[in-house]
């Protein structure tokens, strides 16, 4: 997934669930679900199919999010 003109390595499963738990991970849940609840269920239900390009389309425009930006930065991404 590209993010910010990079190419980005891919998380594994450990890594997202640490993040998730995290504090970082869970502002940033909190984040999205009152932007766009119905965008964040939608990639959590692509993504648990395993249509895990089709779960990053759905988060694509909540990314870009300048606020989620600058938290992912925080966290090293």
């Amino acid at each position: 997934m590209a993010y910010n003109g990079k190419q980005q390595p891919n998380f594994s499963m450990e890594q997202a669930m640490a993040f998730a738990a995290s504090p970082a991970g869970r502002q940033l849940i909190s984040m999205l679900q009152k932007q766009s609840g119905a965008d964040l269920s939608r990639a959590q239900q692509l993504a648990a199919a395993g249509e895990m390009d089709e779960a990053k389309k759905a988060l694509s425009s909540l990314l870009s999010d300048p606020a989620i930006q600058n938290l992912l930065k925080q966290y090293g991404g």
